[in-house]
């Protein structure tokens, strides 16, 4: 594999300039914004996944911003892995603190996700218009079942889980309309993907820290 080959898949690139997609890569610093956000509200003791988690949230905005520069086949690994990474981790830890498992069932049941997601995204891939945003719809729907299977055991819990897939699904939309839209919208909407994806992961970490902190008052 040519790790250097160029990639050219949002309506703001026209060139293979550095500065070709000024405001897909600026829009980033949402991602590192959102993580020192919630860095800075974890306080006390049983928020060690919750910190791992800010520190993938940062790392997932230096790996965009690595794509939409220097968009080549490396930058596009280093774009996706962080996004698989913080994936994996958050339904570890939603195994763990919501559904009170021990520590070997929910790190088997988060496993379950990549052929969970290997079955699920092709299904999504045939609606007209999601096109390469099909690997992300699977996640939406795995946070809205988590709401749903949480509504009696932690209702206040599933109901921002529920806001949280909500928010997903618009800005997995805008990200698919990118390339909709690009003959009349030269900017593209993918740079939205990046600000509300920001504040949506940015939120469930957000959902982790409250359900911790209340968990630590009970005792």
């Amino acid at each position: 594999m040519d790790w250097l080959q160029r990639v050219n898949g949002y309506c703001e690139r026209l060139g293979p300039e550095y500065w070709a997609e000024p405001v897909n890569a600026l829009t980033n610093f949402a991602f590192v914004i959102a993580a020192f956000i919630m860095w800075r509200r974890l306080k006390g003791p049983d928020l060690g996944l919750a910190k791992m988690l800010c520190v993938v949230l940062a790392m997932i905005g230096l790996g965009s911003y690595l794509l939409h520069t220097h968009a080549q086949i490396w930058a596009g690994l280093a774009d996706v892995l962080p996004i698989i990474f913080f994936i994996v981790l958050y339904i570890f830890a939603a195994n763990l603190g919501f559904w009170r498992m021990p520590w070997w069932s929910a790190l088997g049941l988060t496993l379950m996700f990549f052929p969970y997601a290997a079955l699920t995204a092709p299904i999504f891939q045939k609606i007209f218009f999601i096109g390469d945003s099909a690997a992300y719809w699977p996640v939406a729907l795995l946070i809205a079942t988590y709401a749903i299977l949480l509504r009696r055991r932690l209702p206040e819990i599933a109901w921002r889980l529920g806001i949280g897939a909500g928010v997903l699904v618009v800005s997995l939309i805008l990200r698919s309309l990118d390339d909709i839209l690009c003959p009349t919208l030269p900017v593209g909407t993918h740079f939205l993907w990046h600000l509300l994806n920001s504040i949506m992961l940015g939120w469930m970490i957000e959902i982790y820290r409250l359900h911790v902190f209340t968990n630590r008052k009970s005792e």
